[in-house]
């Protein structure tokens, strides 16, 4: 069973991504370590205690569409209302509509231990919250009093609407459309698929925001708008008023977070109201949605990618688990009687030691990431806010990666036993699965880091942040540490990788050979991730000594410098010298 490990988390958040020297500052407020050290212990236990044994019942029952509703596994309502009493949904909500205003790092710690216990299940919640960040962002003040107190205090859910079934990653060519009407609202008319969330019976209400084209908005992406379509119209009072025009018509039979309801919504087709058309409200600008949504899916992205880390770590200890009690043969230099616990045998090690390093790599960049958008809120805002951008397609492309391998690696140390769905295995496999796709595809994460992030300030800021990576290096080197092995040089080397491709995709990209660049994006994507995973193990091993003083933590670093991050060799050729190849095989695709 999935325990939060929360020793690590905190020490990850404080000691490699950086809230520790954020609190010493004073740049997070009234926030102490004290505080942080309470809420991770009690999101932990949440997590371990309450969402965890109700996973697997998740998983086995899914969502069902049940006469026109949404019926959620048994159990789970309770919990969502556990959870909501609890203060989660608040966490970092403006205390003007009741939230916490707490920093993001300590939203995503907490988001990390929630999916590692049910991921189908974290997923709504972490939606609300994005249509939260959206609506304080961009809706007007009556919106904001409407919806906001009751989606804070987790009352209503939200959810988000972008793709149609001809619309996935191209936004631009959506048909959902939206008529201006007298008073101020819209009437929306169109279908939208992939709608996690979009029902279910954990609220009375559930605030839709959804993107439509008006009539005489410009082609492509600069012509899409943004609504807010609730499912029950709200009176003057607060309480709820009439059933709007937009409802699920059918859910998806999905691979797997089987309890998440991915509905097709149908929106203004006659089925309820006096007259066709969902009636919604405007957030933000006409013609200026997606601007308005980019606010919920920037965020959502790092959420994706704390999905990632959460089905590694879920991943990583069901496997040790299992490796230390099943025996299997006998391990060179196994002294025990009988069989030996195949954790002993060097390739199931290494298996698991790779699952170890993939998952707090992810854990660190993810950490990183939500720091850095905290402190684009403070003084150095440009900076922090370029290195929150450089970041995301990172910690959401890398995370959600590692969730896939590492599952995987969780069902090849379980052997046959992890084909079989009653160990959990599968299951962790399944969920992990979507997370590359959804919120931007991996490879749509790769073409935004290379051509949007890279030439921030002109290649200035990712050149000061490889330049930060060396003093890691350096500083590992330095402390000549046995338990550290070759970390150091090894590390120096990656890095030394990274900057060789960086330059050349920049400059590719200022002789204007954008397809010979994207060719190498998703490898160079990896390559980042690597030295990054390499980098803040080592930063971490230092803070605690890099003299071997936290043994496991040092072995760990060593281990990520000298069987993982060489990888970034192979890759910084792939992205180099990979373009040509690549455009003369596509002849054998037919």
């Amino acid at each position: 069973m999935y325990k939060a490990p929360v020793e690590e988390i905190a020490f990850t958040l404080k000691h490699v991504a950086g809230l520790a020297p954020a609190l010493e500052g004073g740049h997070l407020g009234d926030l102490t370590d004290d505080l942080v050290d309470a809420i991770l212990s009690e999101a932990g236990r949440f997590a371990s205690e309450e969402v965890a044994p109700l996973g697997a019942i998740g998983d086995t029952q899914g969502a069902r569409l049940v006469d026109g509703k949404v019926k959620m596994p048994d159990g789970w309502p309770a919990l969502y209302k556990a959870w909501a009493e609890g203060g989660w949904n608040s966490l970092t909500a403006s205390p003007e509509f009741g939230g916490q205003g707490l920093p993001h790092m300590l939203h995503v710690a907490a988001l990390e231990m929630w999916n590692s216990g049910s991921m189908a299940f974290a997923i709504g919640p972490t939606l609300t919250i994005g249509a939260i960040e959206a609506l304080t962002a961009h809706g007007s003040d009556h919106l904001k009093a409407t919806y906001l107190p009751k989606m804070v205090s987790g009352e209503w859910m939200g959810s988000m609407n972008l793709t149609e079934p001809h619309a996935g990653s191209d936004l631009g060519v959506m048909k959902t459309r939206a008529e201006r009407r007298d008073d101020g609202t819209y009437r929306l008319f169109g279908q939208k698929i992939f709608i996690t969330y979009g029902e279910h019976d954990f609220t009375d209400n559930i605030v839709h925001l959804v993107l439509a084209r008006l009539p005489d908005a410009p082609a492509g992406t600069r012509g899409i708008s943004l609504f807010l379509v609730p499912k029950f119209l709200v009176n003057e009072d607060g309480s709820l008023g009439a059933r709007n025009d937009a409802y699920c018509h059918s859910i998806e039979h999905k691979l797997g977070i089987h309890g998440s309801p991915t509905c097709t919504m149908i929106y203004g087709d006659g089925r309820f109201g006096e007259e066709p058309g969902a009636i919604g409200w405007l957030v933000g600008e006409e013609n200026r949605g997606l601007a308005c949504m980019f606010t919920m899916m920037n965020n959502a992205r790092l959420a994706v990618g704390m999905q990632g880390v959460a089905i590694a770590e879920a991943a990583t200890q069901k496997a040790i688990a299992y490796a230390k009690e099943r025996t299997q043969g006998k391990a060179p230099g196994w002294q025990g009687s009988g069989m030996s616990p195949i954790i002993e045998h060097p390739d199931v090690a290494r298996m698991l030691l790779t699952m170890k390093v993939l998952t707090q790599g992810a854990r660190a960049i993810t950490y990183a990431c939500a720091h850095a958008v905290d402190m684009s809120h403070g003084e150095e805002a440009t900076h922090w806010s370029e290195r929150a951008s450089l970041l995301t397609p990172i910690a959401k492309s890398f995370a959600t990666d590692a969730g896939v391998d590492v599952s995987s690696l969780g069902v090849q140390v379980h052997g046959g036993m992890g084909f079989i769905e009653e160990t959990g295995a599968a299951r962790l496999y399944r969920d992990a699965r979507i997370a590359p796709i959804y919120e931007g595809t991996n490879g749509i994460q790769a073409i935004d880091l290379v051509t949007r992030k890279l030439p921030l300030s002109d290649g200035a800021h990712v050149r000061g942040f490889i330049a930060e990576l060396r003093e890691i290096a350096a500083k590992a080197s330095a402390a000549n540490a046995p338990a550290l092995g070759e970390t150091g040089a090894r590390l120096e080397a990656s890095i030394a990788d990274l900057e060789a491709a960086t330059e050349w995709l920049l400059a590719t990209l200022a002789e204007g050979k954008q397809a010979e660049a994207l060719a190498g994006a998703t490898p160079y994507q990896r390559l980042f991730g690597l030295v990054l995973t390499g980098a803040y193990l080592a930063k971490g091993a230092l803070a605690d000594g890099g003299d071997g003083r936290n043994a496991e933590r040092a072995a760990l670093c060593r281990f990520a410098a000298e069987n993982v991050i060489g990888e970034t060799a192979a890759l910084r050729d792939r992205v180099m010298t990979g373009a040509a190849s690549l455009a003369a095989a596509r002849v054998a695709l037919g």
